[in-house]
Formats: C-alpha cells, sequence, structure tokens
C-alpha cells in the first residue's frame, strides 16, 4: 500500500509548505488543487516561469504530484452554464498537464441526484465525453471523486445523494461514461452520504474503475457529519481495503484545517497499525 498527501485541509497552507508536511512524515507523494482563493491553489493565471519555480521546488523537496484536483460541476443546469464550465475545466486540465499531471480529479456535480433529468444526464455525460478526449490527447486520465452535495451545519456537513454517491446512478456512469473515465473512491464521503450501505459495495460495484482514492472517515453528530481521520470513527478500513482493487497511490485527505498536521500523523499511525506493507513510494 502506497500512501501521500491530500491537498484539501491543507489549502490554506503554501504548497511549499504542503511539501515540507508532506517530507517532515517521509511521505513522496502529494495532490495539487487548481481554482478557488485559497493560498494552497494553484491560481488558473498562474504563469510558466511560476510553474517553473513550483516544479523545482517540489523537485528540491524530493515530492511527486501526478494528482490535480479540478473543481467543476455539470449538473448546474443549462446548456449554456455547462458550456462555460466545460471551458473552464478544459483550461484547467491543460494547466494540470503543464504540472506533469497524470490524474485530474473531477465530480460529476452536485445537483440531487434525484432531481437529475435526462436533459441534464445527456449534457453531463456529454460533458464527460469531451474532458476525456482531452485529457487522453495529454495523456492524462479523469477520476470522478464519489462525492455528495454537502450543506454546512455547524462544524460539519449533512450528506446527499448526487450522480456520483446514488448506487442507481453509479451503475449508470459505469455503463455510458468512456471507459477510460475512472473515479476517485472516496470511502468516508460514500459513509456519510448513506451510512446504511457497506462501503464495501460500493467497492466491489467500482473495482477496477479506481484510479485514485482519498482516505478519511466522517464522525456524525446528530443530523450531521463532522470529517475526521481514518482510525478517529468507525470505517473500518482494515476490512475495506481487502476488496478495493487499486493499487496506486492512496491519498490522506484530512480536512479539519486547525490541527491538519496531527491529524495526517494520527491517519498514517492508523494506517501503519493496519497495513505493515505501507510503503512511501513506487
Amino acid at each position: 500500500m502506497i500512501v501521500g498527501l491530500g491537498e484539501w485541509g491543507l489549502h490554506y497552507r503554501t504548497i511549499e509548505d504542503h511539501c515540507r508536511i508532506a517530507k517532515s512524515f517521509d511521505l513522496r507523494y502529494l495532490e495539487l488543487g487548481i481554482g478557488g482563493d485559497f493560498p494552497g491553489r494553484i491560481q488558473r493565471d498562474i504563469s510558466q516561469q511560476a510553474i517553473d519555480d513550483l516544479l523545482i521546488c517540489m523537485n528540491d523537496y524530493g515530492i511527486k504530484a501526478p494528482f490535480v484536483a479540478l473543481e467543476n460541476d455539470f449538473t448546474i443546469g443549462g446548456q449554456e452554464q455547462v458550456t462555460k464550465m466545460k471551458e473552464r475545466v478544459a483550461h484547467d486540465i491543460r494547466l494540470a498537464s503543464r504540472l506533469n499531471a497524470t490524474h485530474v480529479r473531477l465530480f460529476t456535480g452536485f445537483e440531487l441526484a434525484s432531481e437529475m433529468t435526462e436533459e441534464r444526464w445527456a449534457v453531463m455525460l456529454q460533458a464527460f465525453a469531451e474532458m476525456n478526449e482531452l485529457c487522453t490527447e495529454l495523456g492524462m486520465v479523469i477520476s470522478i471523486e464519489t462525492h455528495g452535495r454537502n450543506t454546512q451545519v455547524n462544524n460539519g456537513f449533512i450528506h446527499e445523494h448526487t450522480t456520483s454517491t446514488e448506487w442507481i446512478s453509479l451503475q449508470r456512469l459505469l455503463r455510458e461514461l468512456p471507459s477510460a473515465v475512472g473515479f476517485n473512491f472516496d470511502p468516508g464521503n460514500l459513509k456519510a452520504v448513506d451510512p446504511s450501505r457497506p462501503v464495501t459495495d460500493y467497492a466491489k460495484l467500482l473495482g477496477d474503475r479506481i484510479n485514485y482514492c482519498h482516505l478519511k472517515d466522517w464522525k456524525q453528530v446528530g443530523d450531521y457529519w463532522v470529517a475526521c481521520a481514518p482510525g478517529d470513527d468507525n470505517l473500518n478500513y482494515d476490512e475495506l481495503l481487502k476488496v478495493v482493487p487499486f493499487q496506486g497511490v492512496y491519498l490522506i485527505e484530512y480536512e479539519q484545517v486547525d490541527d491538519v498536521v496531527e491529524g495526517i500523523g494520527r491517519s498514517l499511525d492508523y494506517l501503519r497499525s493496519i497495513r505493515p506493507d505501507l510503503r512511501i513510494e513506487w
């Protein structure tokens, strides 16, 4: 099992800080993020000189970052809105290529699965077909994150099903998306959006279409969920990982910004306790 570091939770720190933290844990892989007004995310108008400086910085720390998280929603409404979204995503995919990415994380979108019309499905699927063509040209693959619609409540979120979490919708995506389009399997998100269904069911459904993975957990507080580290709650990663066929880098995604370094440490301690074969390099 190979482990790296996801970027969410670190987004208020500079990317050099991300590298420094990864190195402090002897990790070699990072996830980068594009978009959003955060010091730890790459701006869309970044210059080539700044890209070169970033790549030099990562190299100096011995860090690789083949995984880039993009922000998108292909379920947002009409064709005009989705066309603008596709233009932005295409720009970000090209930028990710300049950063030497191999995988780009996308969302299907945040419309509730129950509200999706056939027209919206068609528009969304066409958007992925076009983005997949671009990624193929650039030598990259798409990874759709299993992510619900999150509505903030206090220090947590209510999770509701989108097309990337609802069971029947996921089956449809597997059938109708280009076969090269994979999934960013986030078992914590799936637990929080549907605690009645074993997360192992999702792992078996997605199977070898999993080409990216986030590791975290969510703790239920009343009617909402608070993000936490693997091992902090009851998601049994020891059993889950036995049925996940993915052989790539598993990215720890500790979301709480106030104690992110401590949370990464707890995550690693837990993962080492259940996977003595844990590695930091290919």
